[in-house]
């Protein structure tokens, strides 16, 4: 080798050195959902040279070199008895699964969790710097406590893509008569009794959210962090970037700012083949095919009422298909031959088997990325957060059919299974929104890696952001230049043209009784 090409070689080491950056990501999801698109993008970015270190409340699936994994012991307690809640059941006595004092509790109290555990004070003491921190839009607030210790530039991956809260703060438009609220069934199209609703519970959530944010987290992270800590609300306005886990084709259709960049099915792989005992079990079904029911991580098996349980069974028990079940509980004494339970089971590799018919789920946002990346109809059965907003916009796109649990039976989950085979209109449908999906021109991962490395390079990239994030209601929706006007048009009225226009009509008058005396 000679000196020049040394000297090239050793400039090109010292310049991919140069690029690594020590990387922050927070996600205080209660759901391990939320966790995996920090994963994904995680991985990309190792891979590119950076440090990751990753606070969750779910323990490590895996070592991944250049990634540490940070799960506070008083967190991963703390979430896991807050979701040891019987969600079916609540839904099917009609009841509201998750009260929403709740979801405030759960908002602060993760927060006082996370900052009193000693890992989560070890970390504060052992990293001194982060380059960039990415934390999750949905629950950010004590995340900003990090921001401010660090001062540095911080970033969302919003995972809940119907959650607005976080992209609202930073000035992005978001209409309440077009912008179905997440805990609703309504989609974009809403009558004049929905558009009111859906503005009440906005208005509602933003309120119940301002208590947690301003009363509670505020006077948490002040303690742990400074009294000089700045408002939330403030500091959330200056994020640098959002990487939204949306996408127009399973999500809808929104105007973004320039520092927002969707990144749906980040996550997404084509499929890879199954184990060999699944891969018998799906191929023993002949042309009748097979169906997947899972209801993701949030509903666990165990504790599912035993009567929504035995419907199951009654149900499979009737169906040509072999089904495969997600299921975290004991062995079952009456399962089905044509039934097959798993603790775990490669959802995308089931999805993107040929001889899958159909996939029942809870309605998850993460599944139902995958089943139009993978072109598979669905049946929903919606149990709470953003599962009712997911299942009605698959519903109004056509690939899907959705059942209430509040009045779910035998005889309707039966009927919906059957028709959403037999019917081609589902499949068509989802085949043609898997083709718009994936008519991309480079992956998710490409994208958020790109914009993560963007900011990072461009130290927050300030430029991007909108002044509209500061403004209020009534100077972003301009309701004080219409009351101005108003009061403007008023006073002209009253001291120039009311005046002038009873001097007119007096005159006019006075005329007019003029003429008259003259013809008497």
């Amino acid at each position: 080798m000679t000196l020049a090409s040394r000297i090239l070689f050793l400039s090109l080491a010292l310049m991919k050195l140069c690029a690594c950056s020590d990387i922050l990501m927070i996600t205080l999801g209660g759901t391990k959902s939320h966790k995996i698109p920090f994963w994904e993008l995680a991985g990309g970015l190792v891979n590119r040279g950076h440090n990751i270190t990753f606070l969750n409340a779910f323990p490590a699936d895996f070592v991944m070199p250049g990634l540490e994994e940070i799960t506070p012991t008083n967190l991963v307690f703390f979430v896991r008895n807050f979701t040891n809640w019987d969600l079916v059941g609540a839904r099917m006595r009609n009841e509201l699964p998750v009260h929403p004092l709740d979801m405030i509790r759960y908002g602060y109290k993760s927060c006082e969790e996370t900052l009193q555990d000693h890992e989560t004070n070890d970390m504060l003491h052992i990293h001194k710097s982060f380059d960039l921190i990415i934390l999750d839009g949905a629950f950010p607030e004590c995340g900003l406590g990090f921001v401010k210790h660090y001062n540095a530039p911080f970033m969302y991956i919003n995972t809940v893509a119907m959650y607005t809260g976080s992209l609202s703060l930073a000035g992005n438009p978001n209409p309440y008569s077009i912008t179905p609220f997440l805990a609703t069934s309504f989609t974009d199209n809403m009558k004049l009794h929905q558009r009111i609703t859906n503005a009440v519970w906005y208005l509602a959530g933003n309120m119940l959210h301002a208590v947690m944010t301003k009363l509670m987290i505020q006077g948490i992270l002040s303690k742990k962090f400074g009294y000089d800590m700045p408002p939330i609300y403030k500091m959330s306005s200056n994020v640098s970037f959002i990487l939204q886990n949306s996408h127009p084709a399973v999500t809808y259709s929104k105007a973004y700012l320039p520092n927002v960049a969707e990144i749906a099915c980040i996550h997404c792989k084509d499929p890879k083949p199954l184990p060999p005992e699944l891969e018998d079990f799906v191929n023993g079904s002949g042309d009748a095919g097979f169906i997947y029911f899972s209801m993701g991580s949030s509903v666990k098996a165990f504790n599912m009422p035993e009567y929504f349980r035995r419907m199951l069974i009654r149900v499979f028990r009737q169906l040509p298909q072999r089904v495969l079940w997600k299921w975290e509980g004991e062995d079952m004494e009456d399962l089905p031959d044509n039934v097959k339970l798993g603790r775990w089971l490669p959802q995308q590799d089931l999805l993107g088997h040929p001889k899958i018919k159909a996939f029942v789920t809870h309605g998850g946002l993460l599944s139902m990325f995958e089943t139009v990346y993978h072109g598979v109809p669905i049946v929903t059965l919606p149990v709470f957060c953003d599962h009712d907003a997911n299942s009605a916009k698959s519903e109004a796109d056509g690939y899907a059919i959705k059942l209430d649990l509040a009045t779910i039976n035998v005889e309707s989950l039966l009927w919906a299974i059957k028709r959403i085979i037999h019917d081609p209109k589902y499949r068509i449908e989802v085949l043609r929104r898997q083709k718009v999906f994936r008519d991309q021109k480079e992956t998710p991962l490409e994208r958020a890696v790109f914009w993560t490395e963007y900011v990072l390079r461009n130290r927050g990239a300030s430029y991007l952001q909108s002044p509209s994030r500061f403004l209020s209601a009534s100077e972003y929706y301009m309701w004080d230049v219409a009351l101005l006007s108003l009061l403007l048009t008023f006073l002209l009225y009253y001291s120039f043209l009311k005046p002038a226009f009873y001097g007119i009509s007096r005159r006019i008058c006075s005329i007019h009784s003029a003429k008259e005396e003259k013809v008497d």
